[in-house]
């Protein structure tokens, strides 16, 4: 025997037989499997103990104080710390007033726009937390190829000599596995994101509302300051026929007839400012209800007496104002992003692994596709370290963190200015109250004063500069008292708006209209009620 025969004899007896070599390999593939399997059990609980990279987010603490000012004891209207009303501009009890603040909510376009944000603001959101999720996708092909006989070896076996077919189809899947948190952090920013839309919808709820209530309101103001103008128009040609006729009786001289005539004059220049200037409320309020130039004319231009405060006006607890306002839940909703996206540039260090695999079946013959021998598939992880990136990364983190001391110091503002501006608001509610008692006070004595003076004129105590002099001062102080009586029902509006009041409790997320928004016709039978009184 050779020794080539020796050596192929001796490599037999080594070899195993067919059997063997089946178990052999399948038992090599299992423990492969099980080593996947591990590998793959492994991956998937460290994913779902894995830490979160980057600071939590604490509630800020904000200025505080103990109580609200004191309103002096005289004052008409008291302030009380009792819950506030959120439905507040029911607290003036004027139904037309209550009717179109209903309709401005219903038909604004600064609110639809900012439902529109906030519906944008969800969508963002909804793209984000999609990558928590793992993404699974369906994929097919069919290509008539042929390979280079030239190149490297074909795999198709045909050697570049001619054309095939080549059938491919199957299901890919993959799930980055967040170890770090930085998905977590990402999805965190997107809430904080989604309250800050939502909060911003909120204020300009709040705005809408009360720029409706005090257009309103100086409406009804200018319509009454009209009305007294009126009247003492009235007086004055009254007084202009006493002094032409006394003129005319030898007892009065055409100087007293002149000045009298100036009076009238002077008195009927007031009216044209005061019809553009209930012109241009009406505007302000037809736009706040999304409707053209002057369409509510018809129903806005009766007069009605100016809406009045309560003897009572709950403001509610200082320690609630953070959660009222929107703008402060809005400034903390902006501090929270800023915080999880340090965690998210902290993310950006540590390796990305991601999870992906196919299954599918391939085949050169369509005959043959999707049998036992085309199955395909892979899995398997993928790891990204970033390496050097010029800094980039280093300074995206600073970038976070100065964001976030950013939106530290304008929370901070946004509470201190919310006290600054409802201790303003309380003021001017206290101070135009005592204003107004005041000149009612000067009101009925200028009254009393003008009815002494035309009766002394009449009996020739007193000239007629006497009369004008009187009937000028209380046109002034009827006008200043109209003003400081719509001042009250302002300045009350403007405290509730600082206090936050009236908003998602009230009326819910209003719908966006499909399209371009039409025009609203506005609803009839609204009547005004009757000029007030002034005595």
């Amino acid at each position: 025997m050779s020794r080539v025969d020796r050596t192929d004899a001796f490599a037999s007896r080594l070899a195993p037989t067919g059997a063997a070599h089946s178990k052999m390999w399948e038992r090599a593939c299992s423990r492969r499997g099980q080593w996947q399997q591990i590998t793959l059990s492994a991956l998937l609980t460290m994913s779902l103990t894995a830490c979160t990279v980057g600071p939590d987010f604490q509630k800020p603490e904000a200025t505080q104080i103990a109580d609200w000012a004191k309103p002096a004891k005289s004052a008409p209207s008291q302030a009380v710390s009792e819950p506030l009303n959120e439905r507040w501009w029911e607290v003036f009890h004027d139904p037309q007033l209550s009717a179109l603040t209903q309709r401005a909510v219903q038909s604004n376009l600064d609110l639809q726009l900012a439902s529109s944000r906030l519906q944008q603001s969800r969508a963002a959101r909804q793209v984000i937390t999609a990558d928590r999720y793992p993404s699974t996708a369906a994929t097919g092909s069919y290509a008539r190829k042929r390979n280079s006989s030239e190149g490297l070896n074909d795999p198709s076996g045909h050697n570049g000599d001619s054309a095939f077919n080549l059938w491919d189809a199957g299901f890919s899947a993959s799930w980055e596995l967040d170890f770090w948190g930085r998905v977590r952090r990402e999805t965190e920013a997107a809430d904080a994101n989604l309250e800050v839309a939502e909060n911003d919808r909120r204020g300009v709820l709040l705005a809408v509302l009360a720029d409706t209530a005090q257009n309103y309101i100086q409406l009804r103001g200018v319509q009454n300051t009209r009305a007294v103008t009126e009247q003492n128009l009235d007086v004055a040609r009254h007084s202009l026929k006493l002094s032409q006729l006394r003129l005319a009786d030898g007892v009065a001289t055409d100087l007293d007839v002149a000045e009298a005539a100036a009076q009238v004059a002077a008195i009927e220049s007031r009216l044209p400012a005061l019809e553009q200037r209930q012109s241009q409320l009406i505007n302000a309020i037809s736009l706040l209800m999304g409707e053209p130039p002057q369409a509510l004319a018809k129903e806005l231009s009766t007069d009605a007496a100016v809406p009045q405060s309560p003897l009572q006006v709950a403001i509610g607890l200082p320690s609630q104002l953070a959660e009222r306002r929107p703008d402060i839940r809005q400034a903390e909703a902006r501090l929270h992003a800023a915080t999880a996206n340090i965690g998210v540039a902290k993310g950006d260090f540590y390796p990305r692994i991601t999870l992906s695999g196919n299954l599918g079946s391939q085949a050169m013959q369509l005959s043959d596709f999707g049998s036992w021998g085309s199955r395909a598939f892979g899995i398997g992880p993928q790891f990204s370290l970033p390496l050097f990136d010029g800094g980039r990364l280093r300074g995206v983190l600073q970038l976070r963190e100065a964001q976030q001391q950013e939106a530290a110091i304008a929370y901070q503002q946004t509470v201190l200015r919310a006290w600054h501006e409802i201790d303003d608001q309380l003021t001017a509610y206290n101070a135009s109250q005592r204003r107004r008692d005041s000149l009612a006070e000067a009101v009925r004595q200028n009254q009393i004063a003008l009815r002494t003076a035309q009766q002394q004129y009449v009996e020739g105590v007193v000239d007629f500069v006497n009369v004008l002099t009187v009937q000028s001062a209380l046109l002034a102080t009827q006008e200043q008292w109209v003003e400081s009586s719509t001042g009250v029902s302002l300045a009350m509006v403007g405290l509730y708006k600082a206090l936050g009041g009236g908003w998602e409790s009230v009326y819910p997320e209003a719908k966006i209209a499909a399209g371009l928004p039409g025009v609203v016709k506005a609803p009839t039978g609204i009547d005004g009620s009757a000029v007030a009184d002034l005595k």
